[in-house]
């Protein structure tokens, strides 16, 4: 069964953590995972066991400006104005610059969709947004999205079709204020089932649970705060990878099965 799963927050949450754990858990329970990653410093390439000396080659879509320029007509920074085709051929891509990670998981870099206020009106966005357009409407996967922290680069209808945006909290005011905005920007765009995790959790939940039920927002799970974690990037080891982490794992796993995620 085919879902789309957006992952949201803001820096240093823990939102990558989540993003490739639970793309390697379903890929494990034999489901066909592409896990993409929108954030502007991409990380997800480690956090779903792509070697070091393989991520050094991996390039992000926007940052390829040959391609952007075949498929549009326009190279990026070219010529201010230029006409370019706004809905240029994308469905090859994921086959061509997609990479398989461990467990099968696929992951393809997307890099950042720079909108600029208003937006950019740019061939390299115009590929970027057609490619994540394709990827949430036309293809029969599970979709894992690791995001930055705005969300309206999804665009109302293809925003429409993801399943749940998870946004990923720690203790404390200010993420859950990051939160809010990050609900209003998934309301803004039609996004209709938005839910938090608690990241670093030590125990004590009820202060983030009612905080967050005051801005509308259910609270699904919460991750331990486990050295290990600290400890596993040090040796560039996914969590998933590691014995000492077996609880952050658990608990993502009790995530995925309370959202109802594929079987």
């Amino acid at each position: 069964m085919a879902q789309r799963i957006g992952i949201a927050g803001k820096g240093g949450v823990g939102k990558t953590t989540l993003a490739g754990t639970l793309a390697r858990l379903l890929a494990r329970r034999g489901k066909k995972v592409l896990a993409v990653d929108i954030d502007p410093s991409p990380s997800l390439a480690s956090a779903v066991g792509i070697p070091e000396e393989e991520r050094k080659n991996l390039v992000p879509l926007s940052r390829m400006l040959d391609l952007i320029e075949e498929r549009t007509g326009v190279r990026p920074g070219s010529s201010y104005g230029q006409m370019f085709k706004l809905n240029p051929k994308v469905d090859d891509l994921v086959d061509r610059y997609g990479v398989v990670a461990k467990d099968g998981v696929r992951l393809i870099v997307l890099g950042t969709i720079d909108l600029g206020g208003g937006g950019c009106f740019c061939p390299e966005n115009a590929l970027l947004k057609r490619l994540l357009r394709h990827l949430v409407l036309d293809r029969d996967e599970v979709l894992i999205m690791d995001m930055e922290a705005g969300v309206e680069h999804l665009g109302r209808g293809t925003a429409e079709s993801v399943d749940v945006l998870i946004i990923v909290v720690e203790p404390g005011t200010k993420s859950i204020e990051t939160a809010a905005r990050i609900r209003k920007l998934a309301e803004d765009v039609g996004i209709g089932k938005v839910v938090a995790v608690l990241n670093k959790s030590l125990g004590k939940d009820d202060f983030t649970r009612s905080k967050l039920a005051d801005i509308g927002i259910e609270l699904v799970g919460s991750i331990p705060h486990k050295p290990c974690i600290i400890e596993a990037d040090m040796n560039d080891i996914p969590p998933i990878d590691s014995e000492d982490c077996s609880e952050i794992v658990s608990a993502i796993e009790e995530i995925g099965e309370k959202l109802g995620l594929p079987d």
